[in-house]
């Protein structure tokens, strides 16, 4: 299958309500990047850019996505990779292989957020709080004693003879 062999991009604030042919939408604020099929099918294709989604790459001219497009839920199936805002078309896949990388793609997200969001430890009581940490709060008091104790502390160290 072959359609555009080029797309622009324009980066929005917000995806606008209807689309262009060939332009590709990249939604910062909201980590997205839109178009319609670029087989002119005019499907809306939304690829989420995240660690377990596309990667977008801009060099100050161009745009990339990584990995491929597969519109695999779309009636075209269309597959594509954008690069430097270019298309290459990629051959459609079989089913087995749409649904290998699923599952392979469904792992990859489940090791990512089981390593991003590690459980947080055990709450601790005051008892086994750090000498470290308590040091802080033992200093200030000593700003704030009352007047009574400068007194103490001078006649201390007050020496004979230098009234």
């Amino acid at each position: 299958m072959t359609g555009r062999s080029t797309v622009q991009h324009q980066f929005v604030d917000i995806v606008p309500d209807t689309l262009q042919e060939g332009v590709v939408y990249v939604c910062i604020p909201y980590t997205t990047a839109v178009h319609l099929c670029l087989c002119g099918c005019s499907e809306e294709v939304v690829t989420p850019i995240r660690p377990t989604g596309w990667r977008l790459t801009f060099d100050g001219i161009a745009i990339s996505l990584h990995p491929s497009i597969g519109n695999w839920d779309f009636t075209c199936q269309s597959h594509y990779w954008i690069s430097h805002n270019r298309v290459h078309w990629d051959r459609q896949w079989t089913p087995a292989k749409i649904e290998a990388t699923r599952r392979r793609e469904d792992a990859h997200r489940a090791r990512h957020f089981a390593v991003a969001a590690p459980t947080p430890p055990p709450p601790t009581s005051d008892a086994h709080v750090s000498a470290r940490r308590r040091r802080p709060t033992l200093r200030v008091p000593k700003l704030l004693r009352p007047r009574s104790w400068l007194r103490h502390e001078s006649r201390r160290h007050h020496q004979p003879g230098t009234d």
